[in-house]
This record gives structure tokens, C-alpha cells and sequence, in this order.
């Protein structure tokens, strides 16, 4: 279990630093302090027991250390680049290949958590992963809320408010006609949460067989490794060829929103989308420093 749900805290933190979803102006003190968020956040899916807190804390001490050697000084450079180039136009293969870049660094850091990750599942009780589907479902409950308003005119506001939301965490605030402009983007976008819910809703069915394999001794400790980095590479790609095809449409989708978004944008906003790369590399480059 640990896997996805401790890996998912990854994507959160990795998100974060690469992309400054989550609006992280004090770069620095959010990443001393993510290991004790992603902690507390997994304990809320299963319910640590006084062992299993000890090795997931210690197994995300280790994960931190290795990050801020190993992936820390890669991420300045990324940051260095993405503010070179916001301050000119962008093509959607652009978009695409930041996109990428992305999921590369990702990669690394799910990977490197995964002998770790099957060690703990394989200590979980039956209890725990019943605690864990009961969590699923909430969660399931609550996308249903945010992502699938029954007034089809609610969803596309609701839609274009989060992608504004997120561009002006990079940019500043954005005017009335660049706000109708991603509106409009977005009434034609090929996203289907209906879709989403369903492949997700897999995911989540095929974790929990997983873990209770590990759970059960069916695996051994290397095989459960591998079993939960299969999980993680059906999670990148659906075994769904229907989904993956909806995925690529998607992507493509996105890719050119991201460089629309951008295009649009003042010389102004570029500048504060530039400053705020430059902080961010500065923060993480204090934090790669050995002290």
C-alpha cells in the first residue's frame, strides 16, 4: 500500500518543485517539512502501527536524503531552463516535452522507493487494507463532487477555474480575456472524468489485489518489489488500449492549452513566471548544498 499512496506523496512534492502547482513560495521550509506531511498522510489511509511508523519514518528520512543528493541538483538545472525559456513563446511539442521531463523525474523517485515500499505492505493486516478501500471510496465520493457536477455548465467553470487557479500560481493574476480564453479552451477539451473515475477506480482495484498479495506471503520480498513497480507502470500506462487512446487525445489537449496559456501572457506576467523559477532554483540550490 505504502507504494502508490507514499509514491502518489512523490508526485505531490515533485509537482511542486518542478511545476509550482501547488504555489510553494517558501520553497525551502516545504521541503524540510514534506517528509512529516507525507508521513501523516499515508497514516491516514491504514493506520500505522508503533512498528510500521517507525520503519515508514525511517524509510522516508532515507528517501529524502537520497532525493536532496541525487535529485535536488538536477531539479535546479531544470528550474534554471524553465525560466530561460518562459521568457519566450512555446510550441505545444514544447509543452509536450516538459511534460515529459517531468515524468522522468518521477520515474526515478517512485523507483527508488519501491524496496522500501513492498517491505512495509507486506506488514499490513487485513484491517489495514480494509481501511485503506473504505479510504478509496471517500476519495471516490469527494472526485465525484469536484469533478462531475450534474450541470454540464458547472463543470466546464469549475474546470477552467482550477487551470486558472494553477497559471496564476506561476504567472500572477490573469485578465478577463485571458480567463475566457482558457474557458473556451477548456468547453472543447477532450477530458472525461466520467472516464477518469472509471480507469482510476481500476487502479485502485488492481492496488489493493496487489497488496494483498504482498499481504498474504504470496510474494516474496523481491517479487513484491516487482508487483508493485508492474502497479506503478499500469498506473503510467493503462493496460486499457481504449483509455490509452483517450489518453494520448488528452495529452495532446493539454499540451496545447499549456502553450496557448503561456502564449497569452504579458510581458509582465513572463517576468514574474521567470522570477519566481529563479526563487525556486535558489531555494532548491540551498538545499542541495550540503550544510
Amino acid at each position: 500500500m505504502l507504494m502508490v499512496r507514499w509514491l502518489r506523496s512523490w508526485r505531490i512534492i515533485a509537482a511542486c518543485l518542478l511545476l509550482a502547482l501547488a504555489g510553494c513560495s517558501a520553497l525551502r521550509l516545504a521541503y524540510t517539512q514534506a517528509g512529516e506531511f507525507a508521513y501523516w498522510w499515508l497514516d491516514g489511509y491504514v493506520d500505522f502501527d508503533g512498528d510500521q511508523t517507525l520503519r515508514t519514518r525511517e524509510a522516508i528520512t532515507r528517501w529524502f536524503a537520497w532525493h536532496r543528493r541525487a535529485e535536488l541538483p538536477d531539479y535546479v538545472s531544470l528550474l534554471d531552463r524553465a525560466a530561460a525559456e518562459a521568457g519566450q513563446d512555446a510550441t505545444p511539442a514544447q509543452a509536450c516535452r516538459w511534460f515529459e521531463e517531468v515524468r522522468l523525474r518521477i520515474d526515478r523517485a517512485v523507483d527508488h522507493a519501491l524496496p522500501d515500499a513492498a517491505a512495509i505492505a507486506a506488514s499490513f493486516s487485513r484491517e489495514q487494507l480494509n481501511r485503506l478501500e473504505r479510504k478509496q471510496a471517500k476519495n471516490n465520493a469527494e472526485f465525484r463532487d469536484d469533478f462531475l457536477q450534474p450541470d454540464p455548465a458547472e463543470r466546464r467553470e469549475e474546470a477552467a477555474d482550477r487551470v486558472v487557479e494553477r497559471a496564476e500560481q506561476l504567472y500572477g493574476q490573469l485578465d478577463r480575456s485571458q480567463r475566457e480564453s482558457i474557458a473556451q479552451a477548456m468547453s472543447a477539451s477532450p477530458f472525461e472524468p466520467e472516464r477518469w473515475l472509471a480507469e482510476r477506480q481500476r487502479r485502485q482495484r488492481h492496488l489493493l489485489l496487489t497488496l494483498r498479495q504482498v499481504q498474504a506471503g504470496v510474494l516474496s520480498r523481491p517479487s513484491a518489489t516487482e508487483a508493485l513497480r508492474n502497479h506503478w507502470q499500469e498506473v503510467k500506462r493503462s493496460p486499457d488500449e481504449a483509455y490509452r487512446r483517450y489518453q494520448q487525445r488528452l495529452e495532446t489537449a493539454n499540451c496545447e492549452l499549456l502553450s496557448k496559456i503561456h502564449n497569452d501572457t504579458t510581458p509582465e506576467q513572463r517576468q514574474e513566471a521567470q522570477r519566481k523559477l529563479r526563487g525556486w532554483a535558489a531555494d532548491l540550490r540551498r538545499l542541495a548544498t550540503p550544510a
